[in-house]
């Protein structure tokens, strides 16, 4: 069958001599790793450049569910960044986000809503000029509303734990590990205040804005499975101070 649809590439992995496996986010079926081979000259239709982390693509290609590799038939770029292929901080927000999404979205079926929300903070980091420190942050902790997690905040008042496990405030600590005191818990509670319009209003140091992502990565790790820890978090933790 064959289908159209927008993708956003999560990885690609060199394959024998002349090939890759990309795995994408597409908007029609969700998580599908395709294998493409790359032409030796540069006449060729399908180009390398096009795989690229997080690149927004059009596809057409041949679809069979019973298939672990589809095949590509046409493939163009349907927004090319202007910002950050040359902006390396925010080039390498975009190698830890990709990580970060190749683990989380692992078996996604069609998720509109979540693929409109990568793409749309895409866009909008591709073209901000300043004061996105924290777009990481939001990104991910706002993501989790897409997949199922996002956190209760109904019960949030000051001096409240949060239990990382359900996912909501509470007036005493869980009777397991994974909880955040209220010290902690409170830099949820600010987290989720934060959006890509008025994140710059909130100054964190280079540590708080660390502390929380490891909050936020754990957190993951809880709800994910087997998600492990991401190689591109610690080039991550260098950024802003």
């Amino acid at each position: 069958m064959i289908l159209q649809s927008k993708a956003i590439v999560l990885r690609s992995l060199k394959f024998g001599e002349s090939s890759l496996i990309i795995d994408m986010f597409t908007e029609q079926e969700g998580r599908i790793s395709f294998i493409v081979r790359i032409p030796k000259t540069a006449k060729g239709k399908i180009k390398k450049q096009y795989f690229q982390p997080l690149t927004l693509l059009d596809l057409e290609f041949d679809y069979r569910q019973r298939v672990s590799l589809q095949h590509i038939k046409e493939v163009r770029i349907q927004h090319p960044y202007t910002s950050i292929p040359f902006d390396p901080v925010k080039s390498a927000i975009l190698l830890f986000l990709s990580e970060f999404l190749y683990y989380v979205t692992r078996g996604e079926q069609q998720n509109v809503h979540l693929y409109n929300y990568v793409l749309s903070s895409m866009q909008w980091l591709d073209e901000v000029e300043h004061n996105y420190a924290n777009f990481h942050l939001v990104f991910m902790m706002r993501l989790s509303r897409f997949i199922g997690f996002f956190p209760n905040l109904d019960a949030y008042h000051e001096g409240s734990w949060f239990d990382l496990r359900n996912a909501s405030f509470c007036d005493r600590a869980p009777l397991h590990p994974d909880y955040l005191l209220p010290s902690e818990a409170s830099g949820i509670g600010l987290l989720m205040r934060m959006d890509y319009e008025n994140m710059h209003l909130f100054r964190l140091s280079h540590h708080e804005r660390n502390r929380i992502a490891d909050t936020v990565l754990r957190y993951y790790c809880i709800h994910v499975p087997d998600m492990p820890e991401l190689k591109s978090f610690q080039v991550m933790k260098e950024l802003f101070v």
